[in-house]
């Protein structure tokens, strides 16, 4: 192995050793909320009523979280007080996260679970 592969793959090796530790200090938990919250609104909005194509999709251009919840929330299938609770929620975890607040971020995520579950 020549020493420029060498050196290479040491390099490659560090940065991605490096990557977690710049990650705050509820990152994971803020991955798991939005991996539950992806996986209800995609259960609700299979489960409810079905809506005409937009323009958007039309285009070939594909939903976002926010249109999704957009949608669900004009169909009946969250309120608008819920969807606006998850966000802010979601919003100050995220902050606390990297401010490094672990008990803010979790607080915010409990908020945000009241919120799914009402």
């Amino acid at each position: 192995m020549t020493i420029w592969r060498l050196l290479m793959i040491s390099a490659a090796a560090l940065a991605t050793s490096s990557i977690g530790s710049q990650a705050g200090p509820c990152s994971e938990e803020i991955y798991r909320m939005e991996v539950r919250l992806e996986a209800l609104l995609q259960a609700k909005t299979r489960a409810g009523p079905t809506a005409p194509e937009s323009p958007e999709a039309l285009r070939h251009n594909q939903p976002t979280r926010e249109s999704i919840a957009a949608t669900a929330r004009r169909l009946g299938l969250a309120s608008p007080q819920a969807v606006e609770a998850v966000a802010q929620g979601m919003a100050r975890a995220r902050e606390a996260d990297r401010a490094g607040d672990l008990d803010a971020c979790l607080r915010s995520l409990v908020d945000v679970q009241i919120a799914i579950e009402r």
